[in-house]
């Protein structure tokens, strides 16, 4: 038994140092860098200026929409070019910072203001506005609440597309309105 106690001695003098070792390797795995001076204030920064720029849209956005519907009960002219050029202002003061920010809502109000224009009677700008959209939201749509598609309706209605005939017409995502009142157009045009 005197054998036995000195080999647990000598395993206890030699395990106190590993044992020491091995638990500060464990613990200095646990610890984690802590992110520099200022990255969470900066992330939560932009954050909150993001925030506060979409509020600001907003607002210009209801501004526009305000006039928007004045310019529905008056049928003016008139009055939907300054709400398209409200919206479109609101638009180009939201800056590239918050881009990828609330698209579908940017998107609806940008539509609004394209229509806004074809109703006020400046094509040209409805046509150049609806680029511009579709730069903005590459590969995106909105679409009507007949299922038509709004850059499709919008290219026919600004004339940024040439009316097709029957048969293109059929291929686009446009309602059958205003397909077959295409057609009529074309027909009275050729006879």
């Amino acid at each position: 038994m005197t054998e036995h106690r000195r080999l647990r001695r000598k395993a206890a003098r030699i395990a106190g140092p590993v044992g020491a070792l091995v638990g500060a390797l464990l613990l200095s795995a646990c610890v984690t860098d802590s992110p520099a001076p200022g990255e969470g204030i900066g992330f939560r920064e932009a954050r909150f200026q993001e925030i506060s720029t979409m509020q600001t849209y907003r607002v210009c956005v209801d501004d526009a929409m305000k006039v928007d519907a004045e310019a529905r009960a008056k049928g003016s002219p008139g009055a939907y070019l300054r709400a398209a050029r409200l919206l479109e202002k609101c638009e180009a003061e939201l800056g590239t910072d918050v881009a990828g920010v609330a698209q579908e809502e940017r998107m609806r109000a940008y539509a609004v203001g394209i229509i806004d224009y074809v109703k006020g009677g400046d094509l040209a700008k409805a046509q150049a506005n609806l680029g511009k959209f579709e730069q903005a939201f590459a590969d995106y749509d909105l679409y009507l609440p007949n299922g038509a598609s709004f850059i499709d309706t919008m290219d026919l209605l600004t004339g940024r597309r040439p009316v097709p005939n029957s048969y293109d017409i059929s291929m686009l995502n446009v309602s059958r309105d205003l397909g077959s009142e295409l057609e009529r157009v074309r027909f009275w045009k050729r006879n």
